[in-house]
């Protein structure tokens, strides 16, 4: 058998890589931070819509990840776990710094989407997903927070609620109201051309 043909040994999971970081192997923390430093910053940068705060913050997720690393057991896929920390470190500090000042109000049911072609940004045209990112950052981030965690990542109104402390009912009036305020400002930025 040559060199060639010996097999590599598959590259360890997530969950190898947690229990060694847990007992203090840096080099498979770093393996973790590479997986997944990205996916950790975009979710940040949805949801905070600033690129400087974004990075701060991925920074904070890891910091708090290497702290908590030793809790996570395996019972959901890990991603699944990072991307809660990551949530929840978001809506920590939006709590921390008062930015949630909009006032959320119970206002019933909403359309299934009023914003068309948002459903799924990965299978929008490049321009419609610019457009529907400048105008992401644009909206409060009550707002941004609920259309982000709805719509992009894919979480139902009860999920969203508990997630954020409020009732489901004011998790469909915020998303109801950002998908009209993102109409608006779409439609605002394709006049202006």
């Amino acid at each position: 058998m040559s060199v060639a043909e010996v097999e590599k040994p598959p590259p360890p999971s997530d969950f190898e890589l947690a229990q060694r970081s847990a007992a203090g192997d840096t080099s498979a923390f770093e393996e973790i931070y590479h997986r997944h430093f990205r996916r950790v910053y975009a979710l940040c940068l949805r949801m905070m819509g600033n690129p400087t705060e974004a990075e701060d913050m991925t920074q904070d997720v890891f910091l708090q990840l290497f702290n908590k690393i030793g809790m996570f057991r395996g019972d959901s896929a890990f991603t699944t776990w990072l991307h809660r920390m990551t949530v929840n470190q978001v809506l920590m500090h939006f709590r921390k710094r008062s930015t949630r000042s909009e006032k959320l109000t119970d206002e019933g049911e909403t359309p299934v989407q009023i914003v068309q072609g948002t459903a799924n940004p990965n299978k929008m045209p490049v321009v419609d997903r610019i457009a529907l990112e400048r105008a992401l950052q644009q909206l409060p981030n009550g707002y941004r927070t609920v259309f982000v965690l709805h719509d992009i990542e894919g979480y139902e109104h009860y999920e969203v609620a508990d997630m954020l402390g409020i009732a489901e009912g004011t998790s469909k009036s915020q998303l109801h109201k950002a998908r009209l305020k993102l109409r608006q400002l779409i439609k605002q930025e394709a006049a202006s051309k």
